[in-house]
Order: C-alpha cells, then sequence, then structure tokens
C-alpha cells in the first residue's frame, strides 16, 4: 500500500493561505478507473484512494504511516516569497499620494 505526504496549496481562487497548514496522507490508487458501460460513471473497486487523513504536523504523518506500515513518498511544498506592500490597500486612498486615483 503506496501513499503520499504533501502539504496542500493554496486555492486558485484566493490569495490568503487558510487550509495550507495541515499535512495529508492520501493513498495511491491500486487499481484503474473503469467506466460503467450502462450509467457512464466512472468507478473503482479501490476504497483506500477515497481516503484522506489531516495532520498537524509532517512528523506526525510520517509516523503515522510507519507505525501502520504504509510506504509514503514525502513532498514537500514549494513555498512563495510573500508579496506584502509596505502600506497595502490603504495605498490608494492616502492624501499624500504620488499621483492622482483615476478610473
Amino acid at each position: 500500500m503506496r501513499a503520499r505526504i504533501y502539504q496542500p496549496a493554496k486555492t486558485a481562487m484566493s490569495s490568503g493561505q487558510g487550509k495550507t497548514r495541515t499535512w495529508i496522507l492520501e493513498f495511491a490508487p491500486a487499481s484503474p478507473r473503469e467506466v460503467d458501460p450502462l450509467m457512464g460513471w466512472t468507478s473503482s473497486s479501490d476504497t483506500q484512494a477515497q481516503v484522506r487523513l489531516k495532520f498537524d504536523s509532517k512528523e506526525a504523518a510520517m509516523a503515522y504511516a510507519a507505525e501502520h506500515k504504509i510506504e509514503a513518498d514525502v513532498f514537500e511544498p514549494h513555498k512563495r516569497k510573500p508579496n506584502v506592500r509596505p502600506r497595502g490597500y490603504a495605498e490608494n486612498f492616502a492624501v499624500d499620494r504620488r499621483a492622482p486615483w483615476t478610473h
């Protein structure tokens, strides 16, 4: 049974870092998905692929995998440099603004 341990990236629809602090242990699919000929639904006989375990730290996820004899690949996150402007959004409405604010 193989699994991967990773820290999820932020969603493309937000600029915040919510739900990116936890570590996920996710099992790799053991059998391929098949299309049902009658209904056209995609299904699989592998129920482990539906399991996602959340942990507070990478060490906790690795300890769980070692305790249950799960072969796990650890993927380190690619961290971005934070884009923080000194005055941020308030700079748009500052009285000492360098250029006039127009649409």
